[in-house]
């Protein structure tokens, strides 16, 4: 990928920034060495690394899912402004 004036017109376009001429360069000389790192990789010899999904190497640690702590339907509807008693459901406005 070639980092020229055009690329970075583009693409302060596309973010609608306005760059000054000196802010273009500065840019176009960032993006350059950012892409020169990202190249850099390529060089290296990853075929026998495994891809790693955590840092930590804990997976996915989750609380047993145990009922606590709830009210009874008949308590939750006494404070509803409408509620459906023979259901024991909130009524709300019909929106279409």
């Amino acid at each position: 990928m070639t980092v020229d004036g055009k690329l970075i017109s583009h693409l302060a376009k596309l973010s609608r920034l306005d760059p000054s001429p000196e802010q273009s360069e500065r840019l176009q000389k960032d993006l350059r060495n950012i892409l020169g790192m990202v190249e850099k990789l390529d060089e290296l010899a990853l075929d026998a690394v495994e891809p790693l999904r955590y840092v930590t190497g804990v997976e996915n640690v989750l609380r047993p899912d145990e009922v606590s702590g709830h009210i009874e339907r008949e308590q939750a509807l006494s404070n509803a402004p409408d509620a459906d008693n023979e259901g024991g459901f909130f009524q709300v406005p019909k929106v279409i």
